[in-house]
């Protein structure tokens, strides 16, 4: 019984002795784990810093946008008033903010007034 007793001792002191010279693969595991997740928190600050920089960019060169507008219906009297106001002389500048219409619009008018002309 005595020998049973020692003998235990004996493999039990061999265990723990072996414990401290076996490499310990959940250590390892978590090694490497650690290291992959720095690795990828180093890749998603230098994407994070590299997309700043990229919208920056894009906000200094962002021209601003040209709009289209559709052309507005204008109402006859207007375009005779406009007509009117050509035949008398006056700017086109002046027609345009007498009768509260852009440059472009004044132009038009005159132009397909022109058009309508000629085609008699």
């Amino acid at each position: 019984m005595n020998g049973l007793i020692i003998g235990l001792a004996c493999a039990g002191a061999f265990f723990i002795l072996l414990s401290f010279f076996i490499q310990d693969k959940q250590r390892h595991l978590e090694k490497e784990l650690e290291e992959l997740s720095m690795k990828m928190l180093q890749e998603h600050y230098q994407f994070n810093k590299k997309l700043k920089v990229l919208e920056e960019e894009l906000l200094i060169g962002d021209a601003p946008s040209i709009t289209v507008r559709k052309p507005v219906m204008v109402n006859e009297i207007i375009q005779s008033q406009v007509i009117a106001l050509y035949q008398q002389g006056t700017s086109l500048l002046q027609i345009a903010s007498q009768s509260s219409l852009s440059i472009d619009q004044v132009k038009t008018i005159l132009a397909a007034r022109k058009r309508m002309e000629n085609q008699k």
